[in-house]
C-alpha cells in the first residue's frame, strides 16, 4: 500500500512586532489549554555571573532577558536563546511559566487561537532597595482589563511583627528561610509547590 505524504504542520507560533511591547510571540495555529509552547532557553549562570553581565546596564531600562529558575541559576536567553525570550508580559495571560526538573517551560492556561499574542504574568519580585521609580521602570503596557500597571508582584507591605510562642517538638531544628534571589533586572517567579 502506497502512503500519501503528509503535508507539514503549520508552525505552533512566530515572532513578529507586538502591540505590547518590542517584539512578540503570535500563536500560528490553535494551541489549547495545557499544551507545552516553548521551554525558555539560554546560558545558564549564577546570580551573581549575571549581575556580572548587566553591571552596566542603564537601570531604568527594564528589558531583560533573565529569567530566575532557583536560588542559585538564572537563564540569560540573551546569550543562546531562543523565541521564548519574546513573550511578553501580560496581567491577564494566556500562558504561564512552569519549572520542572530546573528547566523552565510555557504553557497555555487556556486554548489560544490563531493570531492571538502569547503572554504570561512575569511575577517580577520587589527588593527592599528599589528604585523610588520601580513601578514606572517596569510599568505594564499589557492593556489588561484589570491591569495592576505593573510587572512586579503586589504593592510594597509594612511587615507587622507577631508574638508568637515558640512551637518546641522533638527533633525540630526551624525551617531555614530561603533567601530570595536579587533581581538586578532579572524576571523572577515564586516558588510554586507542585503542580
Amino acid at each position: 500500500m502506497k502512503k500519501t505524504p503528509r503535508r507539514p504542520r503549520t508552525p505552533l507560533f512566530e515572532v513578529r512586532h507586538s502591540p505590547i511591547h518590542g517584539y512578540g510571540v503570535f500563536a500560528a495555529r490553535r494551541i489549547r489549554k495545557g499544551a507545552v509552547v516553548i521551554e525558555y532557553l539560554g546560558d545558564r549562570v549564577s546570580h551573581a555571573q549575571a549581575d556580572e553581565r548587566y553591571k552596566d546596564k542603564d537601570p531604568n531600562d527594564n528589558h531583560t532577558f533573565l529569567f530566575t529558575v532557583d536560588a542559585r541559576t538564572v537563564i540569560d536567553a540573551g546569550v543562546d536563546g531562543n523565541e521564548a525570550r519574546y513573550i511578553n508580559h501580560a496581567c491577564d495571560p494566556n500562558c504561564e511559566s512552569t519549572t520542572v526538573n530546573k528547566r523552565v517551560f510555557i504553557q497555555a492556561i487556556r486554548t489560544i487561537q490563531p493570531g492571538e499574542e502569547l503572554s504570561y504574568d512575569y511575577q517580577i519580585q520587589r527588593d527592599s532597595d528599589d528604585a523610588p521609580n520601580i513601578d514606572e521602570i517596569y510599568a505594564c503596557r499589557c492593556g489588561a482589563e484589570d491591569c495592576r500597571g505593573t510587572m512586579l508582584v503586589g504593592a510594597k507591605k509594612t511587615r507587622k511583627l507577631v508574638h508568637r510562642a515558640p512551637i518546641r517538638a522533638a527533633g525540630a531544628h526551624g525551617a531555614a528561610r530561603q533567601r530570595a534571589p536579587r533581581r538586578s533586572g532579572i524576571a523572577q517567579r515564586p516558588q510554586r509547590r507542585s503542580r
